[in-house]
């Protein structure tokens, strides 16, 4: 954000009090507060936001001030007031201007005292905030019911409660030249690689851009690039215990102000596959809803396409399987039967999340009715394609990271468009350009396929099966930490 050339000497009382009025919009901005006190037989001056500052801890550093005579802030007034005269914990100083009156828009409470040449700054902010609820999108049967909320100290302190590790860092930085967003680069520094560390704080220092606008998606698409490609680089979660798992294998967290979710860096494809839930339950119902879960995810993909490829080649199908097969096509060609109703279902998917809670029953009616038996009776679509089409969505569904399910969707659409062009060889075509795509993709310089490509059969085994956690006692190597032993 472009400052004024014409930046007075902070030692200038009244010019310097003069900018800020004029910089943070004093007088036309309702909520900024100017107040120009004298307290020890010097003008001082308060800039604050109202609805950021605490008002009892101001009142009682206000109180405190006015109780001060001359001679005791003298020879060095900001010695005296700093160590001395107000006694609150998070307070600074600030020799930039510019600089302090950023800081002053995210909250904190600036402090321009006559002939000191330097701003003290006062951290007595509060945010409205939501109290710490279970996320809607990983819920568990069992476990804690405490989620991010949209305030990144909160958020922090979720974490440091599950995270007592006295390596654990929390690096601040501010991205967009005018939202000025707080950012925190989160890492247990006796784990985590630290080149994997420093290319993640590069990739964010080098962001450039005005403001941060969706937050933590954002960032996401500044630091991962690879914009065309659909599958996710990093993990979301709002979830404190599920990013203290990840930080003790030696993964970096970033946490964005006015985001609830935290990104999880780096990503494999696997990562998106695994849920809370399997490790909320004992070893062998973990491993068995974790392989339920795989199988989901592999049909929402290729169940559809597969069954077209059998049901316009009837050739290719088993004599035992032939009861797959569609009895009559319908008046609709196939191909565009499946469009239709993918096309249908994600009409369907915006509804509910636009839709009131309270009419949500009567958008269920609906879509019974426009994928039910009347859509059937008119000849729009046969029952199998509304029974394959069930199972695809229920494979979506049960994919634990929304954008994974999301970028699925489109691959499987994809491989139906391919496999209704070319037949046998579009298929095959279609899931070994998915493959290769996959391979090539890198998080961080992390395979996304890891462990499976390049093979590693520990980490493959981890993957796979939900091993009990007393015999996981080795990190992940692909992250090359630093302590590789649990």
């Amino acid at each position: 954000m472009p400052h004024h050339k014409d930046v007075p000497q902070i030692r200038n009382y009244e010019a310097t009090v003069e900018y800020c009025k004029k910089e943070l919009g004093i007088g036309i901005s309702f909520d900024q507060i100017h107040l120009e006190m004298e307290y020890a037989g010097r003008k001082m001056s308060f800039f604050m936001i109202d609805g950021f500052v605490k008002d009892e801890i101001m009142h009682y550093l206000m109180k405190l001030l006015s109780e001060l005579d001359p001679d005791q802030i003298e020879p060095d007034p900001l010695t005296k007031l700093m160590r001395t005269h107000l006694p609150y914990m998070e307070i600074d100083t600030e020799d930039d201007l510019d600089k302090a009156i950023d800081f002053s828009l995210g909250g904190p409470t600036l402090l321009i005292v006559e002939g000191v040449d330097t701003v003290i700054v006062i951290d007595a902010r509060t945010y409205p905030v939501r109290g710490p609820s279970e996320p809607d999108l990983e819920r568990v049967v069992r476990g804690s019911r405490d989620g991010f909320v949209e305030t990144i100290i909160f958020n922090i302190s979720l974490t440091r409660r599950r995270v007592r590790d006295r390596s654990l860092r929390m690096e601040y930085m501010s991205i967009g030249r005018r939202s000025q967003t707080d950012i925190c680069v989160s890492y247990i520094e006796d784990i985590a690689d630290s080149h994997i560390v420093e290319k993640i704080k590069d990739s964010l220092s080098k962001i450039d851009t005005d403001g941060l606008p969706m937050a933590e998606k954002t960032i996401e698409e500044f630091v991962c690039g690879r914009h065309w490609n659909p599958y996710p680089l990093v993990r979301y979660t709002e979830r404190p215990d599920t990013a203290a798992v990840h930080l003790y294998e030696g993964h970096v967290l970033i946490f964005v102000d006015g985001s609830p979710s935290v990104l999880i860096t780096p990503a494999t494809f696997w990562h998106h596959l695994q849920h809370m839930e399997e490790y909320r339950q004992k070893p062998i119902v973990g491993a068995y809803l974790r392989l339920v879960r795989f199988l989901a995810v592999f049909l929402s993909i290729f169940s559809l396409p597969l069954w077209y490829l059998l049901a316009v080649n009837p050739d290719l199908m088993p004599a035992p399987l032939a009861f797959i097969g569609p009895e009559e096509v319908g008046d609709v060609p196939l191909i565009f039967q499946f469009i239709i109703i993918e096309i249908g279902l994600d009409i369907l998917r915006m509804a509910t999340v636009h839709i009131p809670s309270s009419l949500a029953t009567a958008l269920g009616l609906v879509a019974a009715i426009l994928i039910g038996q009347v859509a059937v009776d008119v000849g729009l679509f046969i029952n199998e394609v509304i029974l394959y089409i069930a199972i695809a969505a229920l494979g979506s569904f049960a994919t634990p990271t929304y954008e994974m399910s999301l970028a699925n969707r489109l691959v499987r659409l994809a491989l139906l468009v391919t496999t209704a062009l070319f037949g046998v060889a579009g298929y095959v075509l279609g899931t070994t350009l998915w493959i290769i795509m996959l391979v090539r993709l890198k998080s961080f310089h992390i395979p996304y396929l890891w462990p499976f490509i390049p093979f590693s059969y520990k980490g493959f085994r981890d993957v796979l099966i939900r091993s009990p956690i007393p015999l996981k006692n080795r990190r992940p190597t692909v992250l090359h930490p630093k302590d590789p032993d649990r």
